[in-house]
């Protein structure tokens, strides 16, 4: 038996929702949260019997995508989770195990998509629909701020915030002032009609020079590669899982650490290290088995 919890992301009322569940349920019943950003340890930690406790993350919507992060606690039993692999395949979807860490992997690993964007924007580099343009050009169904609009700024932004304070404000996670103040403004994208686009107004596609779109995508995809190699290195996930979790829950065009094989790690290594020398900043570290790998002629795969 399997009960699964996705009630509102508080963890007194999960912590209440469990033990009524608990009452009720046969102490074989695996217990499961829907969690998109509570720790599961700290679920389990309220639960009489915490070792049959676990995250099963879908995404949405549930019935179509095919994603499911499962995440053990601490506390939960060894073999768990790899019982759950089995059951998920069983309903037609592609599992992946994820470490019990903020965002998992998917929540984790896109926003660099955000932030990077948003950074750019800042910077003045480029303006939005010209940002959108380029990772179209490079294969995404949609733009950083076309996905952000639909999201929802107050969710998004909400997410962004959450991950960089959970890293400790670690910088590579630091939200954008430009998206809190559309946030302050109640623009929040597509279900407000206004975000960074207006949608009482026709939105054109913007044409842009080539130069343009490989600077601005190289960037963004590069910074994507290396949030997905450090999730390898810390363990959040295998290499294997967190190419199928960017494909399966957020429609990416390749799996990241097959498109820096496909680069070249070399080059993609180079890209973050011209960051790092032009900002001075530890948000454009490069991760530690990326540059391993770059300089052993090594893979992910």
């Amino acid at each position: 038996e399997l009960v699964v919890e996705a009630v509102v992301e508080n963890l007194d009322v999960k912590h209440a929702v469990f033990s009524k569940i608990e009452a009720i349920v046969s102490e074989e019943t695996i217990l499961a949260s829907n969690t998109s950003s509570l720790s599961i340890t700290s679920i389990a930690a309220g639960c009489d019997r915490p070792e049959r406790v676990v995250g099963l993350h879908f995404f949405n919507p549930a019935p179509v995508m095919p994603l499911v992060e499962i995440i053990p606690a601490v506390q939960t039993r060894m073999d768990l989770p790899s019982e759950l692999v089995e059951l998920m395949r069983s309903w037609g979807k592609a599992p992946v195990i994820a470490k019990d860490t903020p965002g998992f992997i998917v929540n984790r690993v896109a926003r660099p998509f955000y932030g990077e964007a948003l950074r750019i924007l800042d910077e003045g580099i480029a303006d939005v629909p010209s940002i959108d343009a380029a990772m179209r050009s490079s294969g995404f169904r949609m733009g950083p701020f076309q996905l952000t609009d639909l999201i929802g700024h107050d969710v998004n932004y909400a997410v962004t915030e959450s991950v960089f304070k959970a890293f400790y404000y670690d910088p590579r996670f630091m939200p954008s002032i430009t998206q809190l103040k559309l946030v302050e403004a109640g623009w929040l994208g597509r279900k407000s009609g206004r975000g960074f686009y207006n949608y009482d107004e026709a939105i054109v596609d913007k044409e842009i020079t080539n130069d343009l779109q490989t600077s601005i995508s190289e960037r963004i995809i590069a910074m994507l590669i290396n949030e997905a190699a450090d999730a390898v290195y810390y363990g959040i996930a295998s290499a294997k899982d967190v190419d199928t979790a960017m494909l399966k829950g957020v429609n990416y065009p390749k799996g990241l650490l097959v498109w820096a094989e496909e680069w070249g790690l070399e080059k993609v290594v180079s890209i973050i290290d011209a960051l790092r020398d032009t900002y001075g900043e530890t948000r454009y570290r490069c991760s530690p088995l990326l540059r391993k790998l770059a300089n052993e002629g090594g893979k992910f795969h």
